[in-house]
């Protein structure tokens, strides 16, 4: 138990602790999502339990803040936007793969472009190339030095991108897996699409759905889901949708629920698009899977972040997309 936790936190945690005696297991679990959801740890002692805060406290060391969790960073997001794009990107284990796609983004930038990088408990690699003022990775993108935003502790891929969006000053924003690579813009075609009011989120690749549950890959149009690595939309929705899923911390399946969340305009309304962009000037490059997580724990982080997907969205017919509802590429 916790003499800290509020009520409602013990109340759920009584009731998993009743569902693991019941053998009831995937109601424990939906129960430990909801409770780590809010901020709290559980840990099992037999048929007891203990709770304890989950974010760890902020760190400062030679100056600089490490934040302990995505909530502490000081957020940009009430105040009017300053610049038109927001790029964001997670900073782990791989400055060649990072530096590959700011190199990338540094060629072919568009004026007024502000980045965001989220140093997520990186590597020792990583965090050296960061700190390196001569470092050609931590250079101007259009003009400006990439603002770094450092994690205490390795908070996932959900975790870093609302850390990074919290420090957003574009009217649009797209976070970027550091697996791909742009070899042309592709800043302007992504912000124009969402010059459409009916577009919720855009992207460079994107799936088809017949139930959320299972999704194939789409050409361009009109889509259940963007995925592959680019997701744009619009940084007002942060505020009105809520943070993302910190759940999904290994990022698999993150970008369809983000899709989704982005997509629902509430039962009964018409739900907002997502869209493929065809043509977008990007590669996309395999990545090893990320190694803070040993491969059973992965399996389980995955499974886990699937179900919140089917336990949210698994009976919204009208998010369903298939090939016969798609429309053509959207155009610029």
């Amino acid at each position: 138990m916790s003499d800290s936790a509020p009520v409602e936190i013990c109340e759920l945690a009584e009731a998993r602790a009743a569902a693991r005696t019941a053998a009831d297991w995937a109601e424990a679990d939906r129960l430990r999502d909801e409770i780590e959801g809010a901020g709290w740890k559980i840990v099992d002692a037999g048929t007891s339990f203990r709770l304890s805060p989950a974010s760890a406290p902020d760190l400062i060391e030679d100056g600089r803040v490490r934040y302990g969790a995505s909530a502490a960073v000081p957020s940009r997001l009430a105040e009017p936007a300053t610049t038109g794009v927001t790029i964001v990107v997670r900073a782990t284990d791989r400055p060649a793969d990072v530096r590959r796609l700011l190199d990338g983004l540094r060629r072919h930038a568009s004026p007024g472009l502000q980045t965001v990088l989220v140093a997520d408990a990186p590597s020792r690699g990583q965090a050296e190339a960061l700190e390196d003022a001569q470092d050609p990775l931590v250079g101007p993108i259009a003009g400006t030095a990439p603002e770094i935003v450092w994690l205490a502790n390795r908070l996932g891929q959900a975790g870093a991108f609302n850390a990074g969006l919290r420090r957003a000053g574009g009217a649009v924003v797209i976070v970027v897996d550091s697996s791909v690579e742009p070899v042309g813009d592709i800043v302007t075609p992504l912000a124009v699409a969402l010059d459409d009011p009916t577009v919720a989120v855009v992207g460079a690749w994107g799936s088809f759905s017949p139930d959320l549950r299972r999704f194939v890959d789409a050409p361009p149009g009109d889509v259940a889901v963007v995925d592959g690595g680019i997701v744009a939309f619009r940084r007002d929705d942060v505020l009105v949708r809520g943070p993302l899923d910190e759940a999904f911390r290994t990022g698999r399946h993150l970008e369809a629920w983000l899709s989704l969340t982005l997509r629902d305009a509430g039962e009964g309304a018409t739900p907002r698009r997502a869209v493929h962009l065809g043509d977008l000037p990007v590669v996309r490059h395999d990545q090893p899977d990320d190694e803070a997580y040993p491969p059973g724990e992965r399996v389980r982080l995955d499974k886990r972040a699937f179900y919140r997907i089917v336990e949210r969205f698994g009976r919204r017919r009208d998010l369903i997309v298939e090939e016969q509802d798609a429309r053509g590429p959207a155009q610029p």
